[in-house]
């Protein structure tokens, strides 16, 4: 009898994610839903809320509703659908900005709009499908939707990106990042004037506990992890300031969320306020002025102009550097156009 590899309980097994957690014999009385999401930070109250009303949150073997209140004790476990995940990665011919490449690296200028790697809701035109038509193949070590990915920019920041062509390359260049020996620089247009010329931003960069679908920091160290931004200023406009911004770590939208901590959101960020308008007083046609350039950069403007890091085969230290894009171009030339002439 010839036995097959197909092993159906295994397969179906692997769709879901099982927890179990016993509630401390300190918890106080709260609801099942606000357990798990405050256990959970990885996980939406959406897909926490949508798995009990399908019955699945169980307290001692019993499904309960969202509204059930854990006692000390409890034995709370959870099932969660896996969310559908992308099983092929397709090369498609996206005109990338290729900087350099050789046989262990290639260096990219990202532009804005572009995912980096596929995810749910982007399975197709990512930076990722993009590399696989220029290079046929890229390295997959442990997520096979992030070849050759050792760091991320977001979707609607533009700049620079090195991606390893090879096993030993990936390894290499991610032990760099992972050590924060990278050299890296933004260029950011920040709302308000900056108090100071020069500074360091520093605090704990982690999910929200508003909304776990944006960044927060947290100023006393007691979630997230350690974020240090340094930044200098290089032009100012009096409503708005340009600044050069510099990474010690490489947190989840660390510069957005920590200029909008000191009440200075980069300009065009519809995720941190920075797409709001500020009431400022002494400008002639202030907010039609800003409405326009909102209009030609409808993101943050935010470009990362510099990377700089060890190459894995010669060991030496090489910078890639690059201009700001035309959007980020044309709002400083209308800043000093309209601060000129007002």
């Amino acid at each position: 009898m010839i036995k097959d590899n197909f092993d159906e309980k295994r397969d179906d097994e692997e769709l879901y994610e099982h927890f179990n957690f016993i509630a401390d014999h300190g918890q106080q009385l709260l609801r099942v839903d606000k357990f798990l999401i405050n256990l959970m930070r990885q996980t939406s109250r959406t897909r926490i809320q949508k798995a009990a009303e399908a019955g699945a949150i169980r307290v001692n073997g019993k499904s309960v509703k969202s509204n059930y209140r854990v006692r000390p004790g409890d034995n709370v476990a959870l099932v969660l659908a896996y969310p559908p995940r992308v099983k092929e990665l397709l090369p498609e011919n996206l005109n990338l900005d290729i900087l350099y490449s050789d046989s262990d690296i290639a260096v990219v200028n990202k532009r804005a709009g572009m995912v980096v790697h596929p995810s749910y809701g982007h399975y197709s035109g990512t930076l990722v499908n993009g590399l696989l038509y220029e290079f046929q193949s890229l390295p997959e070590v442990g997520d096979i939707e992030r070849p050759g990915l050792v760091h991320r920019i977001d979707k609607d920041t533009t700049g620079i990106l090195v991606v390893a062509r090879n096993e030993y390359a990936l390894a290499f260049l991610a032990n760099q990042f992972a050590e924060h020996s990278t050299d890296r620089e933004y260029h950011a247009i920040v709302w308000g004037n900056l108090d100071r010329e020069h500074g360091t931003i520093i605090g704990h960069v982690g999910r929200s506990l508003r909304d776990r679908k944006i960044m927060a920091v947290f100023p006393d160290g007691n979630h997230g992890k350690e974020a240090i931004t340094h930044y200098k200023v290089i032009e100012r406009f009096g409503f708005a300031t340009f600044v050069s911004c510099r990474l010690e770590t490489g947190r989840t939208h660390q510069i957005r969320v920590h200029f909008q901590s000191i009440g200075h959101s980069l300009f065009g960020d519809q995720t941190y306020g920075g797409d709001q308008i500020p009431n400022i007083q002494g400008y002639p046609k202030f907010k039609s002025f800003i409405e326009n350039c909102l209009g030609i950069c409808p993101r943050q403007a935010l470009n990362a102009r510099l990377l700089g890091f060890i190459h894995p085969k010669t060991l030496k230290n090489i910078n890639f550097e690059i201009s700001n894009p035309q959007d980020i171009q044309q709002v400083l030339e209308r800043f000093r156009d309209y601060t000129k002439n007002n």
